[in-house]
């Protein structure tokens, strides 16, 4: 088979952490150029702005988007207007119309589009969907905690319009919520804290219930220090052994069950969205999926803001 020809738009720490070893170890993708302003990459091809790229003689069949979320639609609309196929890193833009135009625009030419959420490939969230399809849910309780500093250095855009703030970490919960919970589910309330320095949050709690009244709470935070926590629990109700807790640890990579550890695996989940994609590209099929988004943009609109202390990295 011929391998896609894809180029790498952005190569920041999540491109290279993470797309970059999986596109090496997957055949089906060859890497053929890199735009990026800032760096580049030993035996590829380099541009500064994609409309370079695609004014030159590198054939690519693919673009992977891997910049931070407010000049996506504009980068997107150029590769598909240019007869590319599109993958989005999450969050998939800075608003849900930018992605419904995109996803009309790959429509119209026949071309792939992929909104990605990696979290759905961590190792525990299909089982976890699968276990939990025919149970009566009880609560949800989802803690998402991580030091801001540690895992986004110097990343100024994340607390701008559009950056998300601490949504960035917390759509990646919210996006295995949606995949494994088997009733839709809207926000109640929400409280964001807006560092006074900045313009998105720091800390938010969010209260949900779900269609038959089951009530889910999310934390997220991104001052957390010591041990980082990306933990869902969810309570089901049992009539023959009493209430079970589902428990997804690491970010999705543990599944328990009454503590009872049921699936644990390597990471795979970047693997996962390249094979999604080289699939979707196959079959001449796209997946446009904004319901985590959706929920973040339900926050901003029904959040309650209150101003947090400066935030100094």
């Amino acid at each position: 088979m011929t391998p896609i020809r894809l180029a790498l738009v952005g190569l920041g720490k999540i491109a290279r952490d993470q797309h970059l070893p999986a596109i090496a170890a997957d055949d089906r993708f060859e890497l053929v150029a890199i735009v990026s302003r800032n760096a580049d990459l030993d035996g590829v091809a380099h541009f500064t702005t994609l409309a370079d790229l695609l004014a030159s003689d590198v054939a690519v069949d693919a673009v992977a988007l891997c910049t931070p979320p407010q000049p996506r639609h504009a980068l997107a609309h150029q590769a598909l207007a240019a007869g590319k196929h599109v993958m989005l890193e999450k969050p998939p833009g800075a608003t849900l119309s930018e992605i419904e135009d995109l996803r009309q625009a790959a429509a119209e030419r026949g071309l792939t589009l992929q909104t990605t959420w990696h979290s759905r490939y961590a190792q525990g969230v299909a089982p976890a969907r699968e276990w939990l399809a025919d149970k009566s849910i009880k609560s949800v309780r989802i803690d998402w905690r991580e030091d801001v500093r540690v895992w986004h250095p110097g990343q100024d855009w994340i607390w701008e319009p559009g950056g998300l703030g601490v949504f960035d970490p917390g759509i990646n919960a919210l996006s295995i919520a949606t995949a494994i919970l088997p009733r839709p589910f809207f926000l109640t309330a929400a409280t964001l804290h807006v560092p006074e320095n900045r313009q998105s949050p720091i800390q938010a709690e969010l209260d949900f219930l779900d269609v038959a009244g089951a009530p889910i709470r999310a934390e997220f935070d991104f001052l957390q220090t010591g041990p980082q926590s990306w933990d869902i629990a969810v309570e089901v109700e049992s009539e023959d052994t009493g209430n079970k807790v589902l428990k997804l640890s690491h970010g999705g990579a543990k599944l328990w069950v009454d503590d009872v550890l049921l699936r644990e695996g390597p990471d795979g989940e970047y693997a996962g969205l390249y094979d999604a994609f080289a699939r979707l590209v196959a079959g001449k099929a796209s997946d446009v999926d904004v319901s985590p988004l959706r929920h973040v943009a339900d926050a901003f609109l029904l959040g309650r803001r209150v101003v947090a202390p400066a935030f100094i990295e």
